[in-house]
């Protein structure tokens, strides 16, 4: 009795068994996701990497656009000759003069000695100097009038421009200063450079004087 019951008890937990296997099968089945399965809403289209490659490939050059396509800038070139006189295209000289008034009044002429014509307007810059190293001696010649009209000078042409050469000696002594002068210290107008005249004379070292002790006018032809 107890052999022919022992097949069957087998038999029903082989089938047991297999029916556990099965279910246990289907339930890891249906805990994976699908593959094939639809992206979901926030899940970007394409990589980062991917993206920031095309929009690195898409994007101009900075360095590229802003280089210059020609190269090297040329250099400046130089100022054009404006044609006006300088220092080293004359030569300078006192013409004679008059005396009235407590003042001396002679002509500065100023000739054109390059080869070039050349041009000059306005008023000289003219002080009195002294001393071993040419100092300045007072205050400078003081502008009297307008500036004139240009004048052109050919080479050999010379123009002027008048000054006043007042008595010192007529100041008071205490407030003038009185100093011996060795010439005049010339600028022509718009120029840089000076030039030097010879002048044996007395001039102011005070800068308090009760009037000029040197006055210039405009450039006018000789």
């Amino acid at each position: 009795m107890a052999n022919t019951k022992k097949p069957w008890i087998s038999l029903v937990f082989l089938s047991a068994v297999g029916a556990s296997g099965a279910l246990l099968l289907s339930a890891c089945g249906q805990g994976a996701p699908a593959a094939s399965g639809p992206a979901s809403s926030d899940t970007p289209s394409s990589s980062p990497m991917s993206s920031a490659s095309s929009a690195a490939s898409s994007a101009p050059s900075s360095a590229s656009s802003s280089a210059p396509s020609g190269g090297t800038a040329p250099a400046e070139k130089p100022p054009a000759d404006n044609g006006l006189c300088k220092a080293g295209d004359v030569s300078l000289s006192l013409g004679a003069g008059d005396a009235g008034a407590g003042s001396e009044y002679r002509p500065l002429l100023i000739k054109n000695t390059s080869g070039k014509p050349c041009t000059i307007q306005g008023f000289p810059g003219v002080s009195y100097v002294g001393g071993e190293n040419g100092a300045q001696i007072g205050p400078a010649a003081e502008r009297d009038g307008t500036k004139g009209a240009p004048v052109k000078l050919a080479p050999g042409q010379a123009a002027a421009a008048d000054l006043q050469f007042a008595q010192v000696r007529n100041f008071d002594p205490g407030v003038c200063k009185p100093t011996p002068v060795k010439g005049l210290r010339v600028y022509l107008p718009q120029e840089t450079a000076s030039k030097f005249v010879p002048l044996d004379g007395l001039g102011c070292a005070g800068t308090n004087i009760p009037g000029k002790q040197l006055g210039v006018k405009t450039v006018h032809k000789a």
